[in-house]
């Protein structure tokens, strides 16, 4: 939950820029860059190159924790002559003891699979694709992992996730996945390929990237992903700051009558953030009567549960003045509406309703979330 800003890793030389990929702890020391008892830190990224435009895959290598790097004096390590090749995600796959790396054929929107013994040296293993929302825009930031069936773990099944630079459920970019099985050589999902699954429904989660190396003991899979949105990345001010993470989730699947599906819940460790609480209890609300608990703060998180019985709309109101507002309820579709959050006139895609349909209607509803000053 706390993060310390350290100096830049790697930078642009010689016109190559230092494009997304992914980490890995290499414990074997199969690459050779660290030893058994100090395992080095091995970067995966995408080397794009402006003039020709190329893009191949380059490694760094850390020895101190990743405080300082060395960029690998054999790259690229993976090369085929493409401009649009990039962000792979690396992980250690042990029933073949390999490392396998899933990367982006952007333009074609298709993935591919390679293997590896030694982080260096790669063969094709297979290509994914196109499937699911492959008529958007470009495929980009893979990722491939297990997860277990709530309520089953000894059930599991592999995902693959894929960010769309455009053309996502509520406008812009955004992310799918795919359910299936993974043989160390080839993804098959279980759904048709023209099946579409949503990884979010909001407009401002993007590339989301999951950690492929924590403990057993722990067991759960984590993933972050960008606050943001390709239709106004570059137009949102900078001062103080631009673009942000989400928070941290815990990823499991869920068995539903229309299939799994990707089930996201906020890590517990947010709960350590937490401070002064208030709770409000058998509240009852009118529409000429809401309820105002007088609350502020910079960052406030809100756990709250409706028993709707006759109201065909009811919500939240958050962040709100005389003249600002952001509204989370639901009309027969869970929704989120910006229109009046703050500052919204560098573009006008930021401002908008995100909504969600639901199968089903439940008698409760239980909804959680954070809400911060920007």
């Amino acid at each position: 939950m706390h993060w310390t800003h350290l100096p830049v890793a790697l930078v642009e030389e010689n016109g190559v820029m230092i494009f997304s990929g992914s980490a890995v702890v290499d414990w074997n020391n199969t690459s050779g860059f660290g030893t058994a008892t100090q395992p080095a830190v091995v970067a995966i990224y995408t080397g794009h190159q402006v003039s020709p435009e190329l893009e191949a895959q380059n490694l760094a290598f850390s020895t101190d924790r990743g405080r300082t790097w060395k960029k690998f004096s054999g790259n690229s390590v993976l090369n085929i002559d493409s401009r649009s090749f990039r962000d792979p995600k690396v992980f250690w796959h042990a029933p073949t003891k390999k490392w396998v790396m899933v990367v982006s054929h952007a333009d074609d929107k298709t993935l591919g699979l390679y293997g590896s013994r030694d982080l260096k040296k790669w063969e094709s293993l297979s290509t994914f694709g196109p499937a699911g929302a492959h008529n958007k825009r470009n495929w980009e930031c893979p990722d491939l992992f297990e997860l277990p069936v709530e309520g089953k773990p000894e059930q599991k099944k592999w995902v693959l996730q894929v960010a769309l630079g455009g053309g996502a459920v509520n406008g812009g970019s955004g992310g799918e996945y795919f359910v299936g099985t993974f043989d160390g050589k080839e993804f098959h999902i279980d759904n048709p390929p023209d099946v579409v699954l949503w990884a979010d429904y909001g407009k401002d989660d993007y590339a989301a990237v999951s950690w492929s190396d924590i403990p057993a003991s722990d067991g759960r899979r984590l993933w972050l992903g960008w606050m943001n949105n390709w239709q106004y990345a570059d137009k949102i001010p900078t001062h103080p700051w631009r673009g942000a993470m989400t928070v941290p989730r815990v990823l499991t699947l869920k068995q539903t009558d229309q299939g799994l599906r990707l089930a996201q819940r906020p890590a517990a460790e947010l709960q350590r953030l937490r401070g002064e609480h208030k709770q409000y209890s058998d509240v009852r609300v009118k529409p000429d009567a809401p309820f105002v608990p007088g609350l502020s703060g910079a960052s406030l998180e809100i756990i709250a549960e409706f028993e709707p019985g006759s109201a065909t709309e009811f919500g939240l109101k958050v962040r709100k003045s005389a003249s600002e507002q952001t509204v989370v309820g639901y009309d027969g579709q869970l929704f989120v509406d910006r229109i009046e959050s703050g500052m919204t006139d560098f573009s006008p895609e930021f401002p908008g309703t995100s909504k969600f349909t639901s199968s089903w209607i439940a008698r409760r509803w239980r909804c959680s979330g954070t809400t911060a000053m920007s």
